[in-house]
Parts: C-alpha cells; structure tokens; sequence
C-alpha cells in the first residue's frame, strides 16, 4: 500500500510542513518508512489527535514528556502520540485508554475523574522526569518553557494580523534558549514575510551558526541569496539542504528552478524527475511535468 508525503499530511492535517518536519525532527512523530510514502494513515491520526491537544490547551512540553514517557513505561503501546486524549476539559492532563484501563502516560491507573482539575497541574509536572537525566531541574524547565514559546509561534506565524504576537513568541523563545535553531529559523521566516530581509538573513545565518545542517535555514538562506542573484551561495546552501535530506521534495524543486534560470536544463530535469517521484501531487507537479515536457 502507498503512504502519504510530508506534503499530503500538511494538506491533509492542516499544518505547515516546517512545523511537521520539526515535530519529526525532535521525534515526537515517528515515520515508519522512507522513501515517497513515508506517513501511514495511523501518522495522520497522530498528527491529528496532537493537533487537538494542542487546541486544547495542553503544552507541547507536556505532550512530549508523556509520548516520551509511554515510550519507555508501555512500549507495547503502537502509536503513543495518537492515544493520547484530554482527561477532563480545561485541566490539561493526559491520559490514554489502554487494555480497557484508563491510565496516565506513566502507568499510573486512574480511578477518581471527578478528582482530575485538583490534581492535573501536579501530576502532569512529573510526566518525563526520568527524561531530565543528568540536566538540572531548570534546564530542563527552560528548555520546556523554550519549546512552549516556539509551539505558540507556529500557531501564530500563518497570519499576517498574528505576525506581531509570533515573532514576540520565538524572542520569548529565545530568550529562554539561544541556541534554539528552530526558533531563529522560524523568526527568520516571519521577519521575511515582513520584506524585514537583512535581520531574517541575520535569523538564518544564526540558525545554521548553532546547526550546520538545518533544512529550512539552509533553504531559506539560500532563496535570499538568490533573490539577491548571489546564485553560487545560494547553490551552495540548497545543496546543504540535500545532502541533510534527501528526500525534501521542496529542496529539488529550488534545484530545479535555479538550474533553469541558469541554463542548466539537463541537471533542472533530474530534480524535476526526482520531485515527481517524491510528491506527484504537489503544488509543483504540473510544472515539473510541464518542464519535462520539453
């Protein structure tokens, strides 16, 4: 059977794919397979149930330390993420139903809901300790609180009219961890849609000083520089970004239209090919095709 791309979850789900390639980044999705069905249809139940979570109110720190926390306490459990659901409305505690029990992602069973808004707040807090290992206590309570900023920054980055209230979320971030990539990477983006281009650059170039290979800061840096008509450094970046994956559909289609604009057809075609086996639905299919065409 055929799987779904990055870009079928995105559309699908209704989320950014630089948002679902750090949730796959930082492992809390787990792509079964490579190759161009990498996502099952449990993944999308996945993506889904963490996307109501997170509408829910429940942080995506407390998400992950109890994904993290199934993994190690119930590896029995298939999908941990997609078995997770909101114990009682506005408490903000997880739970999953599991052998016909209702347990808390450490195993505990829970008996008592009516006892749930008094004792969410303390219980989730120790969800994923055992994770903390040889961190302090608040490193790991920053680096949480860094993630929390950067989630509200990918809930609010979409919109123009919430561009404000993003980039003061991954500053916020940042503050909190100022080694956080993703975070500069992110800002970046919002600053550019801005035309704020000079301090995204300096977002990117930042993000690539603390991860070398980071995708998105590659190829974002490198569709400025080529905006700039710094082809060659832009070259250079987008072939960072695919030696780091491969398998990006979006980074052959840059290769592509830059090896076009620089009248390399030949070399453009292997990238249309390759984006064609990758995501043959995609927003570029049409073109690829159209160019292979020729």
């Amino acid at each position: 059977m055929g799987g779904y791309t990055l870009g079928d979850v995105s559309r699908i789900c209704g989320v950014t794919r630089r948002r679902l390639r750090y949730w796959q980044r930082t492992q809390l999705l787990e792509a079964r397979r490579r190759g161009r069905g990498t996502f099952e249809f449990g993944d999308l139940v996945s993506v889904r149930r963490l996307v109501t979570l997170l509408e829910q109110g429940v942080p995506l720190s407390h998400i992950r330390r109890s994904v993290e926390s199934l993994r190690e306490r119930l590896p029995d459990v298939d999908r941990p993420l997609g078995a997770l659901q909101v114990w009682h409305e506005g408490s903000g505690r997880v739970v999953l139903r599991h052998q016909g029990r209702l347990l808390e992602p450490d195993g505990q069973l829970v008996l008592d809901l009516a006892a749930a808004p008094r004792a969410a707040a303390g219980q989730v807090a120790t969800l994923g300790a055992a994770r903390a290992g040889s961190e302090s206590l608040r490193e790991a309570q920053a680096r949480r609180a860094a993630e929390d900023w950067f989630e509200q920054g990918c809930r609010l980055d979409s919109d123009r009219a919430t561009f404000a209230e993003a980039i003061e979320a991954y500053e916020r971030a940042l503050e909190v961890d100022p080694e956080f990539a993703d975070a500069y990477c992110n800002l970046g983006t919002v600053l550019y849609n801005q035309d704020r281009k000079a301090k995204a650059r300096a977002c990117f170039e930042r993000a690539l000083e603390i991860e070398p290979d980071h995708l998105e800061a590659n190829l974002n840096l490198a569709a400025l520089l080529e905006e700039a008509g710094r082809n060659e450094s832009a070259l250079r970046h987008y072939k960072r970004a695919l030696e780091t994956e491969p398998l990006c559909a979006d980074t052959h289609v840059s290769l592509a239209l830059l090896y076009e604009k620089l009248s390399l057809s030949r070399t453009a075609q292997q990238h249309w090919r390759r984006y064609l086996q990758l995501d043959p639905g995609g927003a570029w299919a049409d073109v690829a095709r159209r160019h292979l065409a020729r």
